[in-house]
């Protein structure tokens, strides 16, 4: 790897922590605005891998150099390696409904933050690659989320009951 993408390496992993933080703060002060974030977030990546799958699938095969757990490098180097399009197809789909379930309220929305937590735990051994501890934070932030009990949808406002 040169230096220019070391460099590019350095400020992505860093902007992804400061993004991360920021999720999380949202997360726990500003629930809106932490569901956008999430929103626009998953609805990014669904698309970034729904494309990767497609056109540039080994690619992903370079985050077994990041992993920093054996069975991780192992998977992708082996098993991962031969059937990559439909693992991140599948990957991208959830993340599709992930991001959706953030404009959604009720069970839907409470699904959509634990596979959300799911799937940013699961990821969190691919190390750098997935921005670590980044990860970790953001699945923090969706169980922020989930404790808030969003019992509305993203764009309406909750309804406050006036006392005389």
């Amino acid at each position: 790897m040169d230096s220019v993408d070391q460099r590019f390496l350095i400020i992505a992993y860093t902007a992804s922590n400061i993004v991360a933080l920021l999720m999380l703060w949202c997360s726990w002060k500003k629930p809106a605005a932490a569901r956008v974030l999430y929103l626009l977030l998953f609805i990014w990546a669904s698309w970034t891998n729904g494309k990767g799958s497609l056109y540039t699938n080994q690619f992903y095969l370079d985050y077994a150099d990041f992993t920093f757990v054996p069975f991780y490098k192992d998977f992708i180097l082996g098993f991962f390696k031969h059937h990559i399009t439909p693992f991140i197809f599948a990957i991208a789909v959830c993340q599709f409904f992930i991001g959706i379930s953030m404009l959604l309220k009720g069970k839907v929305f409470k699904a959509g933050c634990w596979g959300g937590i799911v799937f940013l735990v699961s990821i969190s051994p691919l190390g750098i690659g997935s921005a670590f501890p980044a990860t970790l934070v953001m699945a923090v932030g969706f169980y922020l989320l989930v404790r808030k009990n969003n019992n509305h949808y993203l764009f309406q406002s909750p309804i406050k009951l006036q006392t005389s």
